[in-house]
C-alpha cells in the first residue's frame, strides 16, 4: 500500500511541474504566429504604391437647372420672354435691356398717364420688370392710379390683362386665384413656398395700387435647396474621371430658365 501511494504520488507532482510550462510555451507561439502575419502585411502594404480611387460621375454630377423646378420655387420664363408676351398682348412695355450704361440690372418697362392735372397724374399705369443679364427675373412691380372700372366696380379688361400675363408666366398656379381679388380691387397678400405676391390699396385710402410678385426663399429647407441649386456652390473642373472625392465639379453654361412655360 506503501508503494502504490508513492507512485500515484510521483507520477501527480511531475504533471503539475510539467502541465504549466507546457500552457505557458503554447500562449508564447500563439502570440508569435499573429505578431509574424501582421508584420508581413504591414511590409506588403508599404511596397505596393497607392491605387487610385475611381467614382462616379453620378456622385459628383452637377444638378441640372431644369431639375431646379421640380423642388424650388423659380421662375421658370425670362425676363426677355415674359417682356415679350406682354407686347404680343398689346402692353407696349420697351425691350428687354440693361437699366443704364453704368448699371447691370435689366429691365423692361410699361408707363403711360391717361389723366393728370397740373401736379399729379390722376390716372396711369406703370409697369417694370427687373432682373439681371442672364435674363432671370429678380422682382416684378407695378402701380395703378385712379384705375378704369366697370359699373360693379371690376377692373378694366385691359389692365387686368396685364397682371393675367405676369403670374401665368411665373407657371405657379397656387398664386392665380390672387387674379380674383385684383379684379375686384381688394387687397391681397400671398407668401407660399419661396413667393410672395402683393396688391394693396396705398394707405392714404386714394385709388392707388401697388403690385409686387417675386420670390422669396425664407424656410430653412428652401434655403438649403436655393443652395444647392446655386452655380456658385460647384467648382469648375476640366476632367469629371480624373477628380478626388472632396471635388465637385460644375458646368457654368447657363443658369437661367428660358422656356416660355404658359401662353
Amino acid at each position: 500500500m506503501l508503494l502504490v501511494a508513492g507512485i500515484v504520488v510521483f507520477f501527480g507532482g511531475s504533471d503539475r511541474l510539467e502541465g504549466p510550462a507546457g500552457r505557458v510555451e503554447d500562449r508564447s507561439l500563439d502570440k508569435a504566429a499573429p505578431s509574424s502575419e501582421t508584420a508581413a502585411r504591414r511590409d506588403d502594404e508599404a511596397a505596393s504604391p497607392l491605387r487610385p480611387t475611381s467614382i462616379s460621375p453620378q456622385l459628383i454630377e452637377v444638378p441640372k437647372p431644369e431639375l431646379a423646378g421640380e423642388f424650388l420655387r423659380m421662375w421658370r420664363v425670362s425676363g426677355s420672354n415674359i417682356c415679350s408676351a406682354l407686347r404680343e398682348a398689346g402692353i407696349a412695355v420697351s425691350e428687354w435691356k440693361t437699366a443704364s450704361m453704368r448699371n447691370r440690372n435689366y429691365e423692361c418697362y410699361f408707363q403711360r398717364v391717361y389723366e393728370r392735372d397740373e401736379t399729379r397724374p390722376l390716372s396711369s399705369t406703370f409697369l417694370k420688370v427687373r432682373g439681371n443679364e442672364m435674363g432671370e427675373i429678380v422682382e416684378v412691380r407695378a402701380r395703378i392710379i385712379g384705375p378704369t372700372t366697370d359699373d360693379e366696380g371690376r377692373l378694366a379688361p385691359a389692365i387686368l390683362r396685364m397682371f393675367e400675363i405676369i403670374v401665368k408666366q411665373a407657371c405657379w398656379r397656387d398664386l392665380e386665384d390672387s387674379l380674383t381679388s385684383i379684379q375686384k380691387l381688394r387687397n391681397v397678400e400671398y407668401e407660399r413656398f419661396g413667393a410672395y405676391l402683393s396688391f394693396k390699396r396705398e394707405a392714404d385710402g386714394g385709388s392707388n395700387f401697388d403690385f409686387v410678385l417675386g420670390l422669396k426663399a425664407t424656410s430653412a429647407s428652401q434655403m438649403r435647396t436655393k443652395t444647392y441649386f446655386s452655380p456658385e456652390r460647384w467648382l469648375t473642373g476640366t476632367d469629371r474621371r480624373n477628380v478626388s472625392g472632396n471635388v465637385i465639379l460644375t458646368d457654368r453654361s447657363g443658369t437661367s430658365m428660358l422656356a416660355n412655360c404658359a401662353n
